[in-house]
């Protein structure tokens, strides 16, 4: 069965905690994105080395890589298996095409990967791989990085990436989580919509063209994921958008599924 590939936010790690209505969207969308899959491998914006890396620890560690934030979020634990074989055939496949990858065997899972899966997949109980972003590959790069993880979608293995459409934390306003939106955000969030809508990847790749696209991404690694999914996806995807708003004035919390 050819499952789809998705992209979440996952903004402030104080979404792990849940009790938000991007937690409850979450819920409500794992039925339909979470179909048919046997495992998933998570490319999130807080993993970034040179070169490509995967995760093969057998059992992952939760990775609490924030700080300053409230004891019961070092408390929370996602106990979700690991597939080495599954980091070991997807090395395999970047291999195929061309970019090499290694894997990690002692790499835990962070919090842009387990703070929506908590969500999404509660249980734990589908195996987690996690797909680092190559820091020295162009977001063009990234895209084909995804295409060689196609043949994934017809073995199972849902592609998940985790970022954010919008994410300067400079201008976020972190005391007020409903604060209004700031319309460049707005602005740009709209166009990526409207670029996923086209399937125009070209454009995508080249998120400063984009009304403020510098202002949304001071720096890439938030955006660099669904420029990944899309990849793994592949023209002819239906796109659809299972959540739409902000958080915090700038944060956009938009989740994107390809099927």
């Amino acid at each position: 069965m050819k499952v789809p590939v998705g992209f979440t936010a996952h903004g402030s790690p104080m979404n792990a905690l849940g009790g938000t209505p991007f937690a409850a969207a979450l819920e409500r969308w794992a039925p339909a994105l979470l179909v048919g899959a046997r495992a998933l491998l998570v490319v999130s914006a807080h993993w970034e080395t040179h070169g490509v890396a995967l995760t093969g620890a057998a059992a992952p560690d939760t990775i609490h890589d924030f700080g300053g934030f409230p004891e019961a979020l070092y408390r929370l634990r996602y106990a979700a298996p690991g597939d080495p074989g599954l980091a070991v055939e997807a090395a395999q496949l970047l291999a195929g095409a061309g970019v090499e990858a290694r894997v990690d065997p002692d790499r835990g899972i962070d919090h842009g990967a387990w703070s929506p899966l908590r969500f999404l997949r509660p249980d734990a109980d589908l195996p987690v791989v996690q797909l680092s972003l190559d820091r020295k590959r162009s977001l063009a790069e990234l895209v084909e990085v995804g295409r060689a993880l196609q043949p994934l979608r017809e073995r199972g293995v849902l592609v998940l990436g985790s970022g954010n459409v919008v994410h300067n934390l400079r201008t976020a306003d972190f005391a007020n989580r409903e604060a209004s939106v700031e319309g460049w955000a707005r602005d740009f969030d709209s166009w990526v919509k409207t670029r996923l809508l086209d399937w125009d990847l070209p454009k995508l790749a080249a998120p400063e063209e984009g009304p403020s696209g510098r202002n949304a991404h001071p720096t890439r690694e938030h955006y660099a994921p669904l420029l990944v999914a899309a990849g793994a996806a592949g023209p002819g995807s239906r796109v659809s958008f299972p959540w739409e708003g902000f958080e915090h004035g700038t944060i956009s919390m938009r989740c994107v599924q390809f099927d």
